[in-house]
């Protein structure tokens, strides 16, 4: 039997087939063949456009390298910004409008909090995530580096009473700002009850006191008199007291209150890019898998606790009793996105007169037919309640690309049955050009738009390579604090104010890469509330449990009010470009931003290439564990690219650095029995050939994405395990 199925014009792989055939359109309306047929009309009508966009970026690309080659030294900011113009890269903008994306849900359009990021691939991450709308802030503490480890305070093996008590200080002042009392601290209640839809606090002296803010009760489990649960909202988010016998941490606890629980991953990005290793027809088949179980709502794994099997599904939704003494439900899952590939990627999963078709279309037909599940009511959960699919659209370059997005989504519906306008799109500002031209990016999908957010990675991996020609660039970690970077991610805040996402759509900031800081993370990540943000990348449930936090400090409605009112960040200094203008890079600098990077590229490729890992703790030069995705590694890859061609390093410099950190690499991977050396045969090793290719060719590859060399790399190192 051939592995291909020949249908409607296309060339399918027979795995994919079956999965759309048996899996995917049963229940749905839409039957395989129908499907097919749609698919190779909608590649009929929009694979052209698709083609012409990518061909458009290369010409402004090569636009740019000539400009900046016959002003190298001596750019002057009024002319660069009128060539801009003139080459079309930065458009008119046109008049105001405002945001009219219909039926979105409260998630999306009106509670602020964390959001988080995760291969669907990976069925045990995926779950995990829809999973932590609900965490437990005892945990979430006690596991951390919030609680200091101070003598007598330290994470041991067993369980630590005195580290205990310090997890339920630090929650009762967390309820004490959030949902304070009347009178007094929730430190020194002793038993809540609730009476004539009230709560009532009964303190250690026998005194009672009720809620500071009444309508902060929200509802409550068991018996008034004896609740087994109280549940509270505050900024439209719900805090939850478990009430009972004590274990381990609750142990002796004064009111009996044994846990509390917070909304934490209010959505999630179930990603089918940048953290995922998807790089052909079985890859793309176990992606497409895992979404539609949980689009189902039926995807379940086996996880091994010890000698334990432990099997994990999704949440069923928590239930209450409200104050009035009504029955209710909350979403007891994360609402979900799903994050398709950009329009770069092309798959021979489907053929058509033997050449590859854009696998955007493909993720975007099967995403959205497996959402049909969801839209119908045909598992057990529902993910949107209003009847939308969230689909995360990245690396688009402009309101052209946006527009073309906008164009596939309407042809999905009509081929699918899906009701017109139900399928939303979130806006990756990720790219130099979609940034300069936010406001026109968001109008061409001003009905549909429920998501934009900043992303410092794959931003200033853009920016470094559309101005590569420009001059050498500051160092990595200067740009962080540089002119344009500050202002890209105000104006981002500022346009989407402006526009009228609110309400609408969520305005995000980018990730916390430090799952193991999260003190850290406490002290720095509430910047993005502060800046108006109404969500946040986190890397972890433990780490959007404690990030929800941030969320009760700052009322992200309020502050986005006041915001409004303060105009738009520069475009001027968006367009800064940060070079080094004739400053010398010190040897010892030098090397130190070369093995930085080196050594980041080395962990991340080896992994994706050899075990097809997409996302994944990665440990950095001085071994501390780093989330890292492609987007680290674009970034990484064009700055050293950047300096080879400006002249600032060697080939042969670079080289040696790699064959150095490779060893570390080497070393720090000791432990995983499945990790094969890269040193010291290092022209063997597929892998380490793959992070040279990254940064010796990274001026060949469009706009410097890394897929261009891991997807060839990984089918090569799949190839030779075969063999």
């Amino acid at each position: 039997m051939s592995n291909r199925v020949e249908i409607s014009g296309l060339s399918v792989d027979r795995a994919l087939y079956e999965l759309i055939d048996s899996e995917v359109a049963p229940g749905t309306g839409v039957d395989s063949a129908t499907f097919w047929q749609a698919f190779a009309d909608i590649h009929q009508q929009l694979g052209p456009k698709n083609r012409q966009l990518l061909d458009l970026r290369d010409e402004l690309q090569a636009k740019l390298d000539a400009w900046h080659k016959n002003h190298f030294g001596r750019i002057d900011a009024a002319q660069y910004k009128a060539y801009l113009e003139e080459i079309g890269y930065l458009v008119p903008e046109l008049d105001d409008f405002q945001v009219t994306t219909p039926n979105v849900d409260a998630e999306v359009g009106a509670i602020a909090g964390p959001q988080l990021v995760v291969p669907v691939d990976n069925s045990r991450y995926a779950l995990n995530a829809a999973n932590a709308r609900w965490y437990s802030l005892y945990d979430a503490l006690y596991g951390t580096d919030i609680i200091p480890e101070l003598e007598g305070c330290k994470r041991t093996a067993k369980y630590n009473p005195v580290r205990g008590q310090q997890v339920i200080r630090y929650v009762r002042d967390f309820l004490d700002h959030a949902v304070p009392l009347a009178v007094g601290s929730h430190s020194y209640v002793v038993k809540y009850q609730v009476s004539s839809g009230k709560l009532v606090a009964v303190m250690g002296d026998g005194s009672k006191t009720e809620l500071g803010w009444r309508e902060c009760f929200a509802g409550y489990r068991g018996d008034p008199d004896e609740p087994s649960a109280l549940l509270f909202r505050h900024n439209n988010l719900h805090i939850e007291l478990l009430i009972g016998e004590g274990y381990y941490i609750g142990q002796g606890d004064l009111a009996n209150i044994y846990d509390v629980r917070i909304e934490a991953a209010i959505t999630t990005i179930m990603d089918c890019e940048d953290s995922v290793a998807a790089v052909d027809a079985e890859d793309k088949v176990r992606v497409y898998r895992n979404w539609l179980g949980l689009m189902r709502g039926d995807l379940k794994t086996t996880v091994m606790r010890g000698d334990e099997a432990m099997e994990r599904s999704l949440n069923a939704d928590p239930e209450f009793i409200s104050p009035q003494g009504e029955n209710f439900s909350l979403p007891g899952r994360s609402l979900m996105f799903v994050r398709n590939v950009g329009t770069h990627m092309y798959t021979d999963a489907v053929t058509c007169d033997g050449k590859e078709v854009p696998e955007t279309f493909l993720d975007a037909m099967v995403t959205s037919l497996a959402a049909k599940h969801d839209l119908l009511g045909n598992g057990d959960f529902r993910n949107s309640r209003t009847g939308s699919v969230y689909i995360v659209k990245p690396k688009m370059h402009g309101p052209d690309e946006v527009a073309a997005a906008v164009e596939l989504f309407a042809a999905v519906e009509q081929a699918l049955g899906i009701e017109a306008g139900a399928l939303k799109i979130g806006i990756m500002d990720e790219e130099r050009r979609t940034t300069v031209n936010l406001k026109e990016c968001i109008r061409a999908a001003s009905d549909r738009v429920v998501f934009i957010n900043t992303g410092f990675l794959d931003r200033t991996g853009d920016e470094i390579h559309t101005s590569m020609e420009a001059d050498a660039m500051i160092p990595k970690n200067e740009i962080k604090n540089s002119r344009w970077l500050l202002a890209y991610e105000d104006w981002n805040v500022d346009i989407g104010l402006e526009t009228g996402l609110p309400g609408h759509g969520q305005i995000g900031k980018g990730m916390w890469a430090a799952p193991d800081n999260m003190a850290a993370m406490m002290e720095q990540k509430i910047a993005h509330p502060r800046a108006g943000a109404s969500t946040a990348w986190v890397p972890s449930a433990v780490a959007a449990c404690l990030h929800a936090m941030h969320y009760h400090q700052v009322d992200v409605d309020t502050r986005q009010h006041a915001l409004a009112r303060s105009g738009r960040a520069s475009l001027d200094d968006i367009l800064t470009i940060p070079v080094l203008d004739g400053r010398k890079i010190k040897e010892s600098e030098l090397i130190r931003e070369l093995e930085n990077n080196a050594q980041g590229i080395l962990g991340y490729v080896v992994r994706w290439i050899e075990q097809g890992v997409g996302c994944s703790k990665v440990p950095d030069i001085s071994d501390v564990n780093l989330m890292e995705d492609r987007a680290t590694l674009r970034i990484s890859s064009q700055h050293i690219a950047n300096w080879l061609h400006h002249g600032i390093t060697t080939q042969e410099q670079v080289r040696k650095v790699f064959e150095k950190m490779a060893e570390i690499v080497d070393r720090q991977n000791a432990g995983d029995p499945e990790y094969r050396n890269m040193a010291p045969d290092f022209d063997s090793s597929i892998a380490f050939q793959g992070a040279l290719d990254l940064v010796f060719k990274g001026l060949e590859f469009p706009n410097g994405y890394t897929e261009f060399v891991l997807h060839p790399r990984r089918r090569e190192f799949k190839a030779s395990i075969r063999r």
